[in-house]
């Protein structure tokens, strides 16, 4: 393995990240339209108006959230009942609403999809199916019901969109009606038929009828009531409700399409070209900020709370109190605890936020009384560095949320001390006490998390991915546009800075944007030009022994597969964890997860995605379990079944019964016929090996194929005297053979490299794997695996995935190529426990090739040792 040329690492990480910058551009074409729109306004002016809010509009828009946020907890609920699992209300109701509070703020599927949704619902009795029919239905009862609410609306009032649409009034009427119709009366007919109905090449069952009634309630209830706390919010005008929600539809959607977390920019462009011109800029402005303080930062920050008095109350002890409270503890308990896995990624948001903050505010003009004070009070110096320094803190908060979402310890105390700073900065630059009064806030919502920052890593160690590109230019863009946008009225082109007035903030803001600006583009440029720390190359003896010391405490035999040779390794900071993987195309395909210590484990998963990611290649996971699934969702991660393992519990294991009729009979019939069973232990004689090394070649002939590696073993001389050896003679001589991988002595074992000679009486491979599991469970083995059958236990008519029908497809007709069903029936004899195992790869797209690259891993030939 080498690496790829510079020129073409550059390439490839360039189009893995070109939807990121995609995205980047859309948003700062989004902000330079808001700037245009905004041309006749002043700050001052928003912010005046934003502070003569009355208290009763509050009142009323934040009611119209609470609504809102209760309609969205029930698409989950729908949807536990379209799959025909409900679970308690409590748990359901707390799950969703923190989940999409925090999923609504942050636009990131870790935290409002996947990830929350495994860990609080595998607990609870549901597999992956069943988790991702849920994401699915939400995600689809969303898309239809945001479409249908919006041409319900155009419907009514064709003309709501008539300075975006160059279409008549009775054109749109005409043409949004009988769009709901072809879109409601397809759907509706499936449900009263029970039918499923195919949109293109995906089929959707749909729900029944009670089902349906009710997530229509939900999906009407979520977008009337966001839409109705934004109207709330704006000055009263002729636009009507209705008229104002096909708007609000329009915008929500193109927020969506543009994929800008949170449509920032995009939907305040859409919804202040469309309103009317009665309506002054500066109160559109006021009330589009009002809105997503309240809609998005208020719950996001009210979960964070409850969240953090959860974890400091099972830091105290978690004693649960009586009575009603403590039944409802009890009741939400379970949700709590699964949202608080995701933490780190919550609160890194969090402290991105705050460092955002602290950068814009020495960009705006003081809003108060007591700021004005201030800077008539202070030394002009002193107020300069101030504004300074706290642009300088903020930028810093903005990089190390990067370290804080990976769990790194050092990045958490750093973020605390820097909040602290910003806090007493805050009040020494302009008595802003709420600004110094919401930072102690965030700290004392930082502290009860400190035990989940343990990673010892370097600080910057993994941070810089596609995304985190992403939100560093969106930053940037965000900075320049408030900048611009506060400084646009002062004319300073021609006039030292030392010439102006206490009042004359621009030159202020311009250093302080800078230096903002400047701190955090030289740090995502130091990250993005530091060359991978690790390069891929196979592993050297110092390597190989490091891996071996790990593989003593696994619990995963298949982990020794990273001793063949052929695989590279990257090990942990402290060498008590590796990720063993191979390069294929533009694919880095790991062998399982990661393995060792769970600490480091995670880190060593870290490293190797960004490590893949920054030479332009695309991490892959290849047979991950189920124990693997809430880290590869905190990767960022898709999950694709690829079959399945089979395991035997080796206490119940047996011959007696009827159930092991036919094994008994063959295993009687083996001895009859004069097999015998014997295990080996190295150092193996060199006529012994030498009997191998000739069942093997008459093996691989009367096969047609050839010797395989990357997740099998092959006929190699020094890796079959690492092991023992399963033997069965014939008349005295060796017939079959295979290489028991075990790892520790009460860790599960398998069984890598199987093959018989060409005379071997019928029924030889039968009577090995009995005899061998019977003589493990003599050892007091607990556990042992027969390996994996590829593509089986798919189940297309659960998930409806394009993948898993290719795959069932294949499994069922393609004896021709491999005899998949066959596998998997003569491993059924053994009655194992059929756990699944995934491909993890960063695209939900079928992954056709990660496992080409895959395929071609398995297939290449490594030079064996004589």
């Amino acid at each position: 393995m080498t690496d790829a040329p510079p020129k073409d690492v550059w390439l490839r990480r360039i189009w893995a990240s070109w939807p990121f910058l995609l995205a980047a551009a859309l948003f700062a074409l989004g902000l330079f339209a808001l700037s245009k729109l905004l041309a006749p306004v002043n700050f001052a002016d928003i912010a005046a108006q934003v502070r003569a809010t009355p208290w009763t509009v509050l009142a009323l828009a934040l009611l119209a959230t609470l609504c809102g946020y209760l309609s969205l907890a029930g698409y989950d609920w729908s949807a536990l009942r379209y799959i025909g699992k409900p679970l308690p209300l409590p748990i359901v109701l707390t799950g969703g609403l923190m989940a999409y509070a925090f999923g609504n703020t942050m636009g990131l599927s870790a935290v409002s999809g996947g990830a929350v949704r495994w860990r609080i619902y595998s607990g609870l009795g549901l597999d992956g199916y069943d988790i991702a029919s849920v994401s699915t239905f939400a995600a689809v009862s969303f898309g239809v019901a945001a479409t249908l609410v919006g041409l319900g609306a155009l419907a009514i009032h064709p003309g709501a969109l008539g300075l975006l649409l160059p279409f008549p009034p009775g054109a749109i009427r005409l043409a949004a009606t009988l769009t709901i119709v072809a879109i409601v009366a397809p759907l509706v007919w499936a449900s009263v038929t029970g039918r499923s109905l195919k949109v293109w090449r995906f089929t959707i069952r749909a729900p029944s009828i009670g089902v349906l009634a009710g997530q229509v309630g939900f999906s009407l209830g979520d977008i009337a009531f966001s839409c109705l706390t934004l109207y709330i919010l704006l000055p009263p005008s002729e636009m009507g409700y209705f008229s104002f929600l096909a708007v609000f539809a329009a915008a929500t959607m193109a927020g969506i399409v543009s994929h800008v977390p949170g449509g920032i920019g995009v939907f305040e462009t859409v919804v202040i070209s469309a309103l009317p011109p009665s309506i002054p800029v500066e109160q559109a402005a006021a009330a589009l900020i009002l809105y997503r303080m309240i809609y998005f930062l208020l719950p996001f920050t009210m979960a964070l709370v409850v969240l953090a008095a959860y974890e400091l109350w099972r830091g105290l002890g978690g004693r649960q109190p009586r009575g009603a409270a403590g039944r409802l503890l009890r009741g939400i308990e379970p949700a709590l605890s699964a949202v608080g896995a995701v933490a780190p990624v919550v609160l890194a948001a969090l402290i991105f936020g705050s460092g955002l903050w602290m950068s814009l505010a020495p960009l705006i003009p003081p809003t108060s009384k007591a700021a004005e004070a201030a800077e008539a009070f202070f030394p002009l110096a002193f107020i300069e560095g101030s504004a300074l320094l706290s642009s300088a803190l903020g930028a810093a908060l903005i990089v190390l949320s990067l370290g804080v979402a990976r769990r790194n310890a050092g990045a958490f105390f750093l973020s605390l001390g820097a909040m602290a700073a910003g806090a007493v900065v805050s009040l020494l630059q302009g008595l802003d006490v709420e600004r110094a009064g919401a930072l102690v806030i965030a700290i004392a919502i930082l502290l009860p998390f400190r035990p989940a920052f343990h990673r010892r890593a370097v600080l910057t160690h993994a941070v810089l991915t596609p995304s985190s590109i992403l939100l560093t230019l969106s930053t940037l863009a965000a900075l320049g546009f408030v900048l611009f946008f506060a400084t646009k009225s002062t004319t300073f082109a021609n006039e030292m800075w030392l010439e102006f007035a206490l009042d004359a903030r621009a030159p202020r803001a311009l250093r302080a944007g800078l230096v903002a600006s400047l701190l955090v583009f030289v740090a995502t440029l130091a990250l993005l030009l530091r060359s991978p720390r690790f390069r891929p190359a196979p592993p050297d003896a110092a390597t190989l022994a490091a891996a071996e010391a790990i593989l003593t405490e696994a619990d995963a035999p298949d982990a020794a597969f990273a001793l063949t040779g052929d695989k590279a390794i990257l090990l942990g900071s402290a060498h008590r964890a590796f990720v063993m993987f191979g390069v294929q195309g533009r694919s880095w395909v790991a062998l399982g997860g990661p393995v060792g210590a769970p600490g480091e484990a995670a880190d060593v998963a870290w490293e190797f995605v960004a490590s893949a990611r920054r030479a332009g290649a695309r991490p892959v996971f290849y047979e991950v379990g189920a124990r693997h699934i809430p880290m590869m969702l905190d990767l960022g991660m898709s999950l694709h079944k690829i079959g399945e393992e089979a395991v035997i519990d080796l206490g119940a294991f047996g011959l007696d019964g009827p159930g092991r009729r036919g094994l008994r009979a063959a295993y009687a019939r083996a001895g009859r016929d004069g097999l015998q069973f014997a295990i080996a232990t190295p150092p193996h004689s060199p006529a012994l090996m030498e009997r191998l090394h000739v069942i093997s070649d008459e093996w691989l002939e009367a096969k047609r194929t050839r010797e395989k590696g990357f997740s099998v073993g092959r006929y190699d001389a020094a890796w079959l005297q690492r092991w023992r050896l399963a033997l069965v003679r014939h008349e005295g001589e060796v017939v079959a053979f295979a290489n028991l991988l075990e790892t520790g002595p009460a860790a599960p074992a398998t069984l890598d490299l199987m093959r018989h000679a060409r005379g071997a009486p019928s029924g030889t491979m039968e009577y090995l794997f009995t005899a061998t599991l019977l003589d493990m469970k003599a050892e007091g083995v607990a556990r042992f695996s027969l390996g994996m059958a590829p593509l089986a236990g798919l189940a297309p008519e659960r998930s409806r995935r394009m993948w898993d029908k290719f795959g069932a497809a294949i499994f069922r007709h393609g004896g021709n190529f491999y005899n998949f069903a066959g596998l998997r029936a003569f491993k059924q004899k053994f009655d194992p426990e059929w756990r699944p195992r995934y491909l993890a790869v960063p695209t939900a797209l079928p992954p056709l090739l990660p496992l080409a690259d895959a395929a071609r891993l398995i297939a290449r030939q490594v030079p064996a040792e004589s």
